[in-house]
């Protein structure tokens, strides 16, 4: 007797980043500051704190209102998971029952699609216009249609960088029967007045993520937060792992949100050299017509190209690495130097075409 995969896993390949050593990294959307020495005096503190030999706590209660107070929300609203994406595959397996379709939009975050196909729901994908946005009425009208149970989409968006505006976001949310996932990943980067995070308590049909991957620099924590009306953070904590998040994340992960001068700071700093590198690729936009650079919401910035491909391996071989996605290729924002590197190796190669 033998055992063979099943056909949903036989083919598929551990996720595998950009491999190689490189002086700087743009591909990931990761934060390219890490903490100070101030605020490492206070992970040292936090760490020293915990009790090893102890299970972490599985309701997360300091790290969820924490991250509340920052954010101004009631922390009971909060669940915390392993990153965003555990939280992304056990809502998709928690939340849909067997032949309910899930909608995903395109393109977006792969990982929407990839999840469901996991746990085997029926996925079906709507197309973005061709300026890579969303038609909020037609979207509306492809949900209710197709009878989709549930939705999900970045807000702004990985890897487009754009985003709608919270009463399009509303609208979705109130015209639909179906469960709303908004993964507001980079809204930090964006407008507040733009997010529904404040405004779960008001909607039995929404969940807004959040990280502190992105803006805040701490992607090694692996913190994702769903946000919903009680009723639903209820059944996520139901359905999550009892010990999820480990004991340094969550110490760690609430100094961070306290540290609120810190974080903004930061934040203002990343936004900063996000306009600072969108400006320099539209000035190199205008060196050839095969460049068309987009406007952004967050922290990386996305161009289109038909030598994509060989800009990616032109910088790699100068230890610059950005993300290579067919016809675009999406830079993260970088330190000024950085910037600066980026720019002059993607001229050099220009002048050289």
């Amino acid at each position: 007797m033998s055992y063979k995969l099943n056909d949903k896993i036989k083919n598929l390949v551990p996720y595998e980043p950009i491999s190689g050593d490189y002086k700087i990294r743009l591909d990931a959307n990761e934060c390219t500051l890490n903490y100070d020495d101030n605020f490492m005096k206070t992970v040292d503190k936090a760490v020293h704190s915990i009790d090893f030999n102890r299970y972490p706590d599985p309701c997360c209660i300091e790290l969820r209102k924490s991250f509340s107070e920052f954010y101004g929300i009631d922390y009971k609203n909060v669940t915390v998971g392993n990153g965003s994406d555990e939280l992304i595959f056990l809502i998709e397996s928690a939340f849909l029952q067997k032949d309910e379709k899930i909608l995903v939009v395109s393109p977006d975050f792969s990982m929407y699609e990839f999840y469901s196909r996991i746990t085997e729901n029926k996925c079906l994908k709507y197309n973005k216009n061709g300026n890579l946005n969303i038609d909020v009425d037609n979207l509306i009208d492809n949900v209710n249609s197709n009878e989709i149970s549930m939705v999900i989409f970045s807000n702004p968006c990985n890897p487009t960088g754009q985003g709608i505006p919270k009463s399009e976001v509303r609208k979705l949310v109130n015209s639909v029967n179906a469960l709303v996932v908004l993964d507001e990943a980079y809204m930090d980067f964006w407008d507040e007045e733009n997010s529904l995070l404040k405004e779960v308590k008001n909607y039995s049909n929404l969940i807004v993520f959040r990280t502190a991957s992105k803006a805040l620099g701490s992607a090694a924590l692996r913190l994702g937060f769903a946000v919903a009306c009680e009723t639903i953070a209820k059944a996520v904590a139901a359905v999550k792992s009892p010990y999820n998040v480990n004991s340094v994340s969550q110490a760690i992960g609430c100094e961070l949100y306290k540290n609120k001068d810190f974080l903004i700071n930061r934040i203002n700093t990343i936004v900063q050299n996000t306009k600072k590198l969108y400006n320099e690729l539209v000035r190199l936009s205008k060196l050839t017509d095969d460049f068309y650079v987009y406007s952004t919401k967050t922290n990386f910035v996305l161009v289109k190209t038909s030598f994509g491909k060989e800009l990616w391996e032109y910088l790699k071989s100068n230890s610059i690495a950005i993300r290579w996605m067919g016809d675009y290729v999406r830079i993260t924002a970088g330190t000024a130097d950085e910037i600066k590197a980026v720019v002059s190796a993607i001229e050099q190669f220009i002048s050289e075409r």
